[in-house]
């Protein structure tokens, strides 16, 4: 069973909108075990909108069209499936009573254009769900099927595990269920993972399932997709921890987090295991660091705050991100405290060097990393090293 989504919109191609929607369905299809190998984005144009949709039928069993329900002129959706159907468009004046009362519940009166929403393709059902003023509609095409859905999240998002979901999973008949898990990396460029993970990637080509995929993610590091499909959810979760354990046994404490963990919530967690608290001396960091990790902790159980000033000549190199960490965590009384220092550039250091600094319950970590890009993007590799640098250093006490 394959599904197609294509999403309508002008907005969308000229970026005033980003394409969250279709982000979601293809989440959802996935989960249902719906396969769904293409995703469209098309203006409110008829012949462009009926193409993308006659294209999506010719190699999909399904079509989810999402935009162009709405009242006005642009909002098309309707009458482009009609005509790939072949047939008349008849108004339910049972939708219109419906949307009149939306109207009335809100002490608004209803104006005429918006009865333009419930004209309804003949052979046609409208699904059940209307959270909105917009009705979804199912629409069969011979053995295939589009569905339409309105282009506003909350009430896409009730058609699709309402009606749509349950329908595309009744179509399909045979039980199939795709799982996926992310294993979140640091440390290692993508092509130097894909390098790493080389055997094990062309033992899975052969296999077929399950499968791994990497995602560049930034300031985020690499994510490694592994995901499984089978016919049973337990022997799928079976597939994904096997995989796991094997990644991680190749790419060791790289690996820092599983599916939406982030950097600062693994740093959080492990530190309030152990009772420990943290705080920051910000340099080059320019107070990203408090940021992140107080929107993580907002009650500041385990990170205790940060200074946020300038670093003088003496705190230049390793030892004095470590002077600057210790000072941290006499000024905040904590167990741990933090320090990147960004190095002059001169002849003996190349662009972008940066000097962190670890005290920790005594211990003291020094390292040096080499950061790319403009100030910002250095903040923000530098704040993500630096909790690394905590993370390894948790690992191996």
């Amino acid at each position: 069973m394959r599904c197609e989504v294509v999403a309508i919109g002008t907005e969308l191609l000229l970026g005033q909108i980003v394409d969250s929607n279709s982000s979601w369905i293809g989440e959802q299809l996935a989960l249902a075990g719906i396969d769904s190998l293409y995703q469209t984005k098309v203006g409110d144009n008829a012949d462009r909108m009926k193409s993308v949709i006659m294209q999506a039928l010719t190699r999909s069993d399904a079509v989810i069209c999402c935009g162009g329900l709405g009242p006005t002129q642009d909002d098309i959706t309707r009458e482009v499936i009609a005509d790939i159907m072949g047939v008349e468009l008849v108004r339910d004046e049972a939708i219109v009573n419906a949307i009149r009362a939306m109207f009335e519940s809100r002490g608004r009166d209803m104006s005429d254009n918006n009865k333009r929403q419930a004209d309804i393709p003949v052979g046609a059902a409208t699904i059940k769900e209307m959270p909105g003023t917009a009705p979804g509609l199912l629409c069969p095409v011979g053995d295939k099927v589009i569905y339409a859905v309105p282009g506003v999240p909350y009430e896409m998002k009730e058609m699709m595990l309402g009606t749509i979901l349950p329908d595309l999973q009744r179509r399909r008949g045979a039980a199939a269920v795709i799982r996926s898990r992310v294993l979140r990396t640091w440390g290692l460029s993508e092509s130097g993972l894909a390098e790493t993970l080389d055997a094990r990637l062309q033992e899975l080509d052969h296999l077929g399932n399950p499968t791994l995929a990497f995602q560049a993610s930034g300031i985020e590091g690499i994510k490694v997709r592994v995901t499984a499909k089978t016919d049973d959810e337990a022997f799928a979760f079976a597939l994904l921890d096997a995989e796991e354990a094997l990644v991680r046994s190749l790419i060791g404490d790289h690996v820092f987090g599983v599916d939406e963990q982030s950097m600062e919530v693994v740093i959080l967690e492990a530190l309030g295991k152990r009772g420990l608290t943290l705080a920051a001396h910000e340099t080059l960091t320019g107070g990203v660091l408090a940021t992140r990790m107080t929107a993580a902790d907002p009650d500041m159980e385990v990170f205790k705050g940060a200074a946020v000033r300038s670093a003088s000549q003496k705190h230049a190199g390793e030892e004095g991100a470590i002077a600057l960490a210790a000072l941290t965590c006499e000024a905040f009384g904590t167990d741990a405290g933090v320090a990147a220092v960004a190095a002059e550039v001169d002849e003996t250091r190349p662009p972008g060097t940066v000097y962190l600094g670890l005290v920790l319950e005594g211990r003291q970590v020094g390292a040096t990393v080499f950061l790319p890009g403009d100030q910002r993007r250095s903040r923000d590799y530098a704040v993500i090293s630096l909790l690394d640098l905590v993370r390894k250093t948790l690992m191996r006490s």
